[in-house]
């Protein structure tokens, strides 16, 4: 058995008559990157505040690497690194004197050769002169990073952190969170990019404040007990605005020259795909596997009223 690093039971915060995480129950093991994946305002930013401690819950209960998060949220943040999405470092300082008064600030031992670690381990060495304002987003984040985990922190909390970032960066930026949770630190991180929740040891969707499905991607694919024919050929927005009105389809997405027609009733969905195959002659029909992608646009498009 893992050993766990967050587990709480019953979370909920109102803020006024808004009521932003209900009733969330949740374990994370120590080393796992957790992704929380849902459409902005459900509550995910919120539920992480709490679980880290930095959020006090109006209702549940809950530890954080071994800390009460209500009564000892002062410790759990002695403990925590958390990366914005905006960059919040000082962009007319240069890399070096960034992390170095990042490493003073938090008294970190030997606070010059502690930077000067951080950036040779992140690979800025020819960047350490420049100033932060002057790189890219990429390094930016790049930079960051370093600065969440001079203090040594057990805990990373990251908002978003690749918005906005070239592909090569993001992968770098990973093949750096991989190597940081294989050492034992655990990462809670929020993003929209579906590639990105793949990367994820498990993830959970949050929608209305409420945990709707959790596990790895395959099994969050599993659970959505969705079913997923693929179509190509012309002309396919007129057959999407038409198949969206037929029995068993609760799905119709774009994926470039291809439709994924997808429902959780197997029957209805396969006669309605029988039926629309023999009337049309202009495309081409076969079975596929649903997505995390899938699965996501799908719970996205859930009413409202599904999700309380």
């Amino acid at each position: 058995m893992k050993e766990i690093a967050i587990d709480a039971e019953g979370l909920t915060k109102s803020f006024g008559d808004l009521v932003a995480v209900k009733n969330l129950s949740l374990q994370v093991p120590k080393g796992e990157i957790f992704g929380f994946l849902g459409p902005n305002g459900s509550g995910k930013t919120t539920t992480i505040r709490m679980l880290c401690g930095l959020l006090t819950p109006d209702a549940g209960h809950g530890t954080c690497l071994g800390y009460d998060i209500v009564t000892q949220a002062e410790e759990i943040k002695r403990d925590v690194g958390y990366m914005t999405q905006r960059f919040s470092l000082y962009e007319d300082l240069s890399v070096r004197e960034n992390l170095e008064f990042v490493a003073r600030v938090y008294g970190v031992p030997r606070p010059r050769e502690a930077a000067a670690e951080a950036i040779h381990q992140l690979g800025l060495d020819d960047r350490a002169e420049q100033l932060a304002g002057h790189l890219s987003g990429g390094w930016k984040q790049r930079l960051s990073l370093g600065a969440c985990i001079l203090p040594s922190p057990r805990l990373l909390l990251l908002d978003e952190p690749t918005a906005g970032v070239d592909p090569k960066a993001r992968r770098e930026f990973w093949e750096e969170i991989h190597r940081l949770a294989a050492e034992g630190i655990t990462v809670l991180v929020s993003t929209h990019y579906m590639d990105e929740a793949e990367r994820c040891h498990e993830i959970a969707y949050i929608a209305s404040g409420e945990l709707l499905t959790r596990g790895t991607a395959n099994d969050v694919i599993a659970q959505s007990g969705l079913h997923t024919w693929i179509v190509s050929g012309p002309d396919l927005q007129p057959l999407a605005e038409e198949l969206h009105k037929r029995e068993g389809v609760d799905m119709v997405a774009p994926f470039g020259n291809e439709l994924h027609v997808s429902g959780r009733n197997k029957r209805a969905l396969d006669a309605t795909i029988a039926a629309a195959k023999k009337a049309d002659g202009a495309h081409r029909w076969k079975r596929g596997e649903p997505s995390l992608e899938d699965v996501f646009i799908l719970l996205m498009n859930k009413p409202k009223d599904q999700h309380s």
